[in-house]
């Protein structure tokens, strides 16, 4: 009889990523995050411009909506997670900034639950001063670059370019 491990384990390839790809990642990361606050910015201009003619329209009742106006915060959560799982793995302003966001594991993007958790966590550390100052702080302690919610999620962010 052989003596194998139980349960049985399955020898897979690591993915190592090249440190050079990270270098120089957190400015990056500040651009694009610029890009992207314009961006949104942008989708809740046109919102707002699309509830003010609907209370032309309605006579004055549509315009109720921009008390619902403040859950755009959810615009930011469902952006990041349809562009960053796309097949271009990227927001709008991490393409402009020549980014990416992978798994370190496999090298593959991520999915859109894991791109949506990661932004959760963004917007929840930003909003108290000390968890984002922690989150940033660690990425600027690592190699590689990577915050705490890349670390919570699966993430890296890596420049194409």
């Amino acid at each position: 009889m052989v003596n194998r491990p139980y349960p049985p384990t399955v020898e897979y390839n690591t993915y190592q990523v090249d440190t050079r790809l990270t270098e120089g990642v957190i400015a990056r990361r500040f651009w694009a995050y610029l890009i992207d606050l314009f961006v949104i910015a942008l989708w809740v201009v046109l919102i707002s411009i699309g509830i003010f003619f609907l209370g032309l329209i309605t006579l004055g009742l549509g315009w109720g909506l921009f008390f619902a106006l403040p859950l755009t915060a959810l615009i930011f959560i469902v952006y990041n997670a349809v562009t960053i799982g796309s097949p271009n793995q990227a927001t709008v302003g991490m393409r402009t900034m020549g980014l990416r966001v992978i798994d370190p594991a496999t090298g593959r993007g991520v999915s859109m639950l894991a791109a949506a958790v990661h932004a959760l966590f963004f917007y929840v550390a930003i909003s108290t001063f000390l968890l984002w100052l922690c989150d940033v702080l660690v990425g600027f302690l690592r190699n590689d670059g990577r915050f705490i919610r890349d670390l919570l999620t699966g993430m890296m962010i890596i420049r194409v370019d």
